[in-house]
């Protein structure tokens, strides 16, 4: 069962994600209106790319706003784990929504440099638009760094880093303007939306790598397994750790673990070292959405099945030869 401190942090969150999405909303409006303005007007398809792709950014902002809304409710009876994968799934939609827009940018732009359409030399308004994109997208990947690192909010901090990557996107069209305007050839315009559109592709795919992780259940690396095992050793009377699984719930901690007790204790003492394992495991491992702790008498041996024990982490790295 979720404590009164669980709750807190995911109100807590749900906030900060609200106020880090009407941020970057608000913000993405501004640069998406004048990048897609200023594009047509300058006739940059790599600056009308960019403001797309801050549209697309608007959309994300907008889905974070909804995801806030849905993980601060508490959990109920069809979802007694609570709402927070709402994030997570968020996060692979945003991944998505990243990869569509890539794809659309170097078909788009392909078509002009096979078929040799001629493209006039973009104009000066473009290169302005694109300088003060850069400055707006470096102030708005910063906020939601600090935002998503506040919160520890795998959505916040993937849509930080696809602003910093946004950062590079607008140096790069601003290379392919500045070229354009120097050698007077209009087709570098389009090498540099294409360019663009990979760059998106590639954090679109590393988004989803991430966020595959969780949605796959993958463990943390070994050190947190071993974090928990000191916990249980720091217990009297509670031994062999074994049948440990940690995963991420949005970035909560969801542990569940088997430990011996004596086996004369009674079933309230052998609780009240369950509840000591609890405490102590919380107290190392930050945000822990659940522990589940399973009781056995000492000397119960039984196959593993799943799960890691202490000496499948000293066997993980000892080397294949041996």
């Amino acid at each position: 069962m979720m404590s009164l401190n669980t709750d807190s942090v995911r109100l807590d969150k749900a906030r900060i994600i609200k106020t880090a999405s009407l941020v970057a909303l608000f913000g993405n409006i501004i640069l998406a209106a004048m990048k897609i303005g200023a594009g047509f007007y300058a006739g940059s398809l790599a600056v009308i790319g960019d403001g797309i792709d801050s549209s697309m950014d608007v959309l994300i902002a907008i889905m974070s706003l909804i995801v806030a809304r849905i993980i601060a409710r508490p959990a109920d009876a069809s979802h007694p784990w609570g709402h927070g994968r709402a994030e997570t799934i968020a996060t692979a939609l945003l991944s998505c929504i990243l990869f569509f827009a890539g794809m659309q940018l170097i078909i788009n732009s392909g078509r002009e440099i096979i078929f040799g359409v001629q493209k006039d030399v973009p104009s000066l308004p473009a290169l302005v638009v694109t300088v003060f994109s850069i400055a707006g997208k470096l102030l708005l990947a910063w906020s939601l760094y600090i935002f998503g690192k506040k919160a520890d909010s795998p959505m916040l901090k993937a849509n930080a880093k696809n602003m910093s990557a946004d950062v590079l996107l607008s140096a790069g069209v601003l290379a392919g303007l500045g070229l354009s305007m120097i050698f007077n050839i209009g087709v570098i315009d389009s090498w540099a939306a294409v360019l663009v559109g990979i760059w998106v592709i590639k954090s679109a795919l590393g988004i989803f790598m991430e966020v595959n992780a969780e949605l796959m259940d993958e463990g943390p690396k070994k050190a947190y397994y071993q974090i928990v095992f000191d916990a249980v050793k720091s217990v009297e009377e509670a031994g062999n750790p074994h049948r440990v699984r940690m995963r991420r719930i949005a970035g909560l901690w969801d542990i569940d673990i088997d430990i011996e007790v004596p086996p004369n204790k009674t079933i309230i003492e052998a609780h009240w070292i369950a509840y000591k394992v609890e405490e102590a495991i919380k107290s190392r491992v930050a945000n822990v959405y659940d522990i589940m702790v399973h009781i056995e008498p000492a000397g119960n041996v039984e196959d593993e099945g799943y799960g890691l024990c202490e000496k499948s982490l000293s066997d993980s790295q000892k080397p294949d030869s041996e």
